[in-house]
């Protein structure tokens, strides 16, 4: 529990400066600003909801009835003026699956919350400092076994602190190479946390590593050549080395989404997320039977994610 309670601190803290600041008497007198070359605010997202469904009655060829809905919310705040520049984003996602009589599955769960703030040292690079907290929403499991979870709310959660140099030549890129970093894996779920899951020494709720960190982000939606013009894209990947414990086994997180605009509220929304924690023991089918066996030793793997949708969505 005070575990829990200095994680959401933490997030509050994070949350609580963003919201100050978007108070302040100098946003009331600028206005938010589509070109790189003027000072202000700079703000706009997604939001895309995507479902998808199919019914049987007396079909020959087999199959199962299902119904799926996946969401994503994208959003960014981002500030410059004089030699500060300041970026928020906040991504969330959630999707389930119903199929047949089998129970309702979670198929994407995400929180992501990112602030970093920097002052320019020369031409178009910054002295940065930044914060990035992740975690879920809901528990996991391992289907169809829906008896015991393998995550949850804060099990595991993420909170990184890092300072360095970012290189910001324009709003959509920047490149940020952190040599001072601190990384902290939190599992309050007692029984993931006695059995040592995502990294954590079994019986302990935390974990704090020392190490580099790069993070380089890409974010574009007013491409100009004509047939872009209707075509969002976002590409994000974070690098972690812990100094400490194998150094040159680096923890990767790479993300990219595509939203695609058809008209003005229907969209195709593409998203894929690949994974690497050294640290990270997932289900291995050793017997290449299609199930995972009690028996079967997890191991380390690259762990990839990907959503296709077609459904409402609104830039914004």
């Amino acid at each position: 529990m005070k575990t829990r309670l200095l994680i959401l601190s933490l997030v509050f803290l994070l949350l609580a400066t963003t919201s100050m600041a978007q108070i302040t008497d100098a946003e009331k007198r600028l206005k938010t600003i589509n070109t790189d070359t003027i000072m202000g605010w700079k703000k706009g997202g997604l939001f895309a909801l995507n479902l998808s469904q199919t019914s049987l009655t007396n079909w020959a060829a087999g199959g199962q009835n299902s119904a799926a809905v996946n969401g994503i919310f994208s959003a960014f705040a981002n500030y410059k003026e004089g030699k500060s520049a300041w970026d928020n984003s906040l991504d969330i996602g959630y999707g389930i699956l119903k199929q047949g009589k089998d129970d309702v599955m979670k198929t994407d769960d995400k929180i992501d919350l990112f602030s970093k703030y920097g002052r320019e040292a020369f031409s178009n690079f910054y002295w940065s400092a930044l914060a990035n907290f992740r975690t879920q929403m809901r528990p996991g499991y391992k289907y169809p076994d829906t008896d015991k979870k393998i995550s949850d709310l804060f099990a595991p959660a993420y909170l990184l602190f890092a300072a360095g140099l970012d290189y910001k030549p324009n709003s959509y890129f920047s490149a940020f190479l952190a040599p001072l970093t601190s990384k902290f894996t939190f599992v309050t779920d007692k029984a993931l946390s006695d059995a040592g899951a995502f990294g954590v020494e079994p019986g302990e709720a935390s974990r704090g590593e020392i190490g580099g960190y790069i993070r380089a982000i890409y974010s574009k939606n007013d491409f100009q050549a004509e047939f872009l013009k209707n075509v969002s894209f976002t590409s994000k990947i974070d690098l972690f080395s812990n100094y400490a414990h194998n150094p040159q086994n680096i923890d990767v997180t790479w993300e990219n989404l595509i939203g695609l605009k058809v008209n003005k509220f229907l969209s195709v929304n593409f998203n894929t997320v690949l994974v690497y924690d050294d640290d990270i023991m997932v289900p291995v089918d050793r017997n290449n039977n299609g199930q995972f066996e009690a028996f079967e030793a997890p191991g380390k793997r690259v762990q990839f994610k990907e959503i296709l949708g077609v459904g409402f969505s609104y830039n914004f």
